[in-house]
């Protein structure tokens, strides 16, 4: 599995990074997203810039959230059944291609060769496509990082691989907005996403093979059911699948960043992109952090703990008039975010079998994967009808009412570490939700 060997130091912080596999995992991943943040974050605010509508912007989170949930479970059926680096080769060459259209149309859009009206047809259908490549993406990247380590080292780098995306997630959003504030604009934004995605096209070709490890005998339903019904019998992974969903649903803001940055205060692109990079420099900082401190001593606690911090932020974010004072609350959303992405991923990583990773990925996909994008419907919406402050502090009121109530569904959890989670991995009980 790896060109440096196995054995690795327990307290190693640098483990993960001695196997050459899930280097270039790393760094693959790392390309991906800094070009798909960057292109979320550049998309949503050319297409609030052009609209002035929250609706509009809800509808970039449905056009993607659609088919990145109906087709979670299929893609999860194909990542366990196929061979995974020609999936991402095909996955990846299908995000360039939307990336592609999209940036032709903008360009011909500001020639005055495609009608203004046409323009956010094509976008969302590109976003459309890209959502259908997600479906595929998280099951087929989850189950190359599970077999790029030795199962003893899942937790340190399940921290090395979300601080990498949360890096990318800093400097994409960043890059986009000063690109945009600067005079590149839209387009410019898709220049450099379009290299990006070329790098990262590179770097898969670098991975080795990884063959099935799953041959179906029965039919698709009855394979996917064998995930699902896995899933909603381990308390655990249910219980913190849940608790996500739920929280980043009504307590997610990002969406409505242009507008704070536009209407509310006034601080134009380069605002915007600072505080795009906020959340993800909170993030990035603190499982820096996490590498020499892990929060797994008691996993469910912290989690609990890092959800809450989340939501009181969120409504700390709503009240705010001051800039400074919304990028530090958007830092904190950021680094209580990071603490629970670091649990939930351990977790999720240890309770799975390994011939049954793909379809528990998708199950995870549709309750994490597809979290943010149904969040952004539901901000867009509620702030089109509440109005935008009190769409975020409903959110980020209902988030702490979803923490209190998960406490006392799930207390036994509260004492176990992260070498006990395997006795409630799993359960008939009833699953904990929120």
């Amino acid at each position: 599995m790896s060109d440096e060997g196995h054995s690795q130091p327990k307290k190693d912080s640098f483990a993960a990074l001695r196997f050459k596999d899930f280097r270039i995992y790393l760094a693959q991943r790392f390309f991906f997203t800094f070009g798909y943040q960057m292109q979320t974050a550049a998309l949503g605010y050319y297409i609030y810039d052009i609209t002035h509508s929250k609706l509009a912007l809800a509808w970039i989170g449905l056009s993607e959230a659609i088919p990145a949930i109906g087709l979670a479970l299929y893609g999860g059926y194909i990542a366990d059944k196929y061979e995974k680096r020609k999936m991402l080769l095909l996955i990846f060459s299908g995000v360039f291609i939307s990336s592609l259209v999209m940036f032709i149309a903008t360009l011909k859009s500001m020639g005055g060769y495609i009608h203004t009206g046409w323009i956010l047809p094509i976008l969302y259908g590109m976003i459309f496509c890209n959502g259908v490549a997600r479906a595929f993406f998280g099951p087929a990247i989850f189950t190359v990082y599970a077999n790029s380590i030795p199962r003893e080292i899942y937790p340190n780098a399940s921290t090395w691989s979300s601080t990498s995306w949360q890096i990318a997630s800093i400097l994409g959003p960043l890059a986009g907005g000063f690109i945009y504030a600067f005079g590149g604009g839209i387009t410019g934004n898709f220049v450099v996403i379009l290299i990006f995605m070329l790098v990262t096209l590179v770097l898969v070709l670098t991975l080795r093979k990884y063959p099935a490890v799953f041959v179906p005998k029965e039919s698709i339903w009855k394979s996917l059911s064998e995930g699902i019904n896995f899933v909603f019998k381990t308390k655990m992974m249910v219980g913190a699948m849940t608790l996500d969903l739920f929280s980043v649903f009504f307590g997610g803001s990002v969406a409505l960043l242009p507008v704070f940055a536009l209407d509310i205060l006034h601080v134009g692109a380069q605002g915007f992109g600072v505080m795009k990079m906020a959340s993800s420099l909170g993030a990035a900082l603190t499982m820096v952090v996490m590498v020499r401190y892990s929060p797994l001593n008691k996993p469910w606690r912290n989690l609990l703990i890092a959800v809450t911090g989340f939501g009181l932020c969120i409504i700390g974010f709503g009240l705010s008039r001051s800039f400074l004072l919304t990028v530090l609350f958007l830092f904190g959303q950021g680094a209580f975010d990071s603490i629970s992405v670091i649990i939930r991923g351990t977790l999720v990583q240890l309770l799975t079998p390994d011939h049954m990773r793909g379809r528990v990925s998708a199950v995870n996909s549709m309750f994490i994967g597809s979290s943010n994008e149904i969040g952004d419907v539901e901000s867009g919406v509620m702030a089109n009808w509440l109005g935008t402050v009190p769409a975020v502090l409903l959110g980020g009121s209902i988030t702490m009412l979803i923490v209190i109530i998960t406490y006392f569904k799930t207390k036994s959890l509260l004492p176990l570490g992260v070498s006990d989670i395997h006795t409630v991995e799993v359960t008939e009980e009833k699953p904990a939700t929120a």
